[in-house]
């Protein structure tokens, strides 16, 4: 059995049912989720034959690190291998010091059939399980100085996951049941302490998964990727926007912020000639005008076998500037670790 699939309550009782001290469960869980063990040998504060008996009746790693890559501007990436022999990505960004993040997935490939996205060439196999999807970010935790791994140079100073991004391999919002678990322990003091308002949910815009955010109230940020400012371009981008339509999507993500108060923010890549002309500019602004949104334009990553380009930095700037403009509140988000397949499904596709 995963210990990863236990949340706290869970462990407590197993303690409990064991005739065994409540307060055990949160030593485990220090280990696991501040000090990074990696086995329960190296709990040391537990008693041998109680480590003994957790090691009969628990596994801590279901997944292991197929190969791990890192770029010039500090990103890693790693491909996990899992129980099954599925393969899956996770990637740590490093803005700063201070600013540690873990880009998760949440299924085995994508289902979404975005045009432009590696991860959805091959379809999607499975949904991930709750500890599946906390080991992605204990994986990226271990790659950061600390306990397990010490600073690379004297000048590095300690570092600590800050952020986590669900951005990875598939829809979230179709895997929830174990996705909000998985954000509940991570965000959890006796987890990694991550606060909600540090954690941001990806999707390509389902109305009732949406809806179901908005229901929970985590306060997670909600990033939609919209990718096209009308149905007919969408339709084309974003197969899966046929089902809904962007009007419906739109409302959702309104009804979103008025029952959470978080802004939304708006992921649109640019792919050279297809949605960066000007006119899709203004059409954007005429969709997104009056709503208290980002728009996060992205350059397009490219992918080996997909026809499409980044679009000339030129090109990005006068995109930005329109947006701008016409009153929209717009970031460029400049790409990392290209070197190290960074887009999401590169790594896994190279590695079959």
């Amino acid at each position: 059995m995963s210990l990863f699939e236990q949340s706290s309550a869970e462990l407590r009782d197993w303690f409990l049912q064991h005739h065994l001290p409540a307060y055990r469960a949160g030593q485990v869980r220090r280990w696991l989720f501040e000090k990074r063990a990696g086995s329960f040998d190296e709990m040391t504060d537990l008693p041998a034959p109680l480590r003994e008996q957790l090691a009969a009746e628990f596994q801590i790693w279901t997944t292991r690190v197929a190969k791990h890559r890192d770029a010039a501007d500090g990103s890693e990436k790693l491909l996990l291998e899992l129980n099954d022999g599925q393969r899956i990505e996770c990637v740590l960004l490093r803005d700063d010091k201070e600013h540690c993040t873990a880009c998760i997935s949440t299924q085995v490939g994508c289902a979404m059939g975005c045009v432009f996205c590696a991860t959805g060439l091959d379809g999607v196999v499975r949904n991930l399980t709750r500890g599946e999807i906390l080991e992605q970010m204990l994986h990226i935790q271990r790659l950061l100085p600390g306990p397990g791994r010490q600073p690379a140079a004297e000048s590095r100073q300690p570092e600590r996951l800050s952020h986590i991004v669900v951005m990875g391999m598939g829809e979230p919002l179709l895997n929830l049941d174990a996705l909000l678990p998985a954000l509940a322990e991570a965000s959890a003091r006796n987890g990694l302490g991550i606060g909600a308002r540090r954690i941001t949910i990806s999707t390509v815009g389902l109305p009732d998964g949406i809806r179901r955010l908005a229901r929970e109230n985590c306060q997670y940020h909600l990033a939609l990727s919209l990718h096209a400012p009308t149905d007919a371009l969408r339709n084309e981008l974003v197969p899966a926007n046929r089902g809904f339509g962007i009007a419906a999507v739109l409302a959702a993500a309104d009804e979103y912020f008025e029952l959470t108060g978080r802004r939304v923010t708006f992921e649109y890549v640019l792919l050279s000639g297809i949605n960066d002309r000007p006119e899709h500019a203004q059409q954007l602004v005429h969709l997104l005008r009056g709503r208290p949104a980002l728009v996060n334009l992205i350059p397009f990553n490219p992918v080996p076998g997909l026809p499409y380009r980044t679009p000339a930095p030129q090109a990005t700037a006068q995109f930005a500037e329109l947006l701008t403009g016409g009153g929209l509140n717009v970031a460029i988000r400049y790409r990392k670790g290209d070197r190290i397949s960074a887009a999401c499904g590169q790594l896994r596709r190279t590695s079959n």
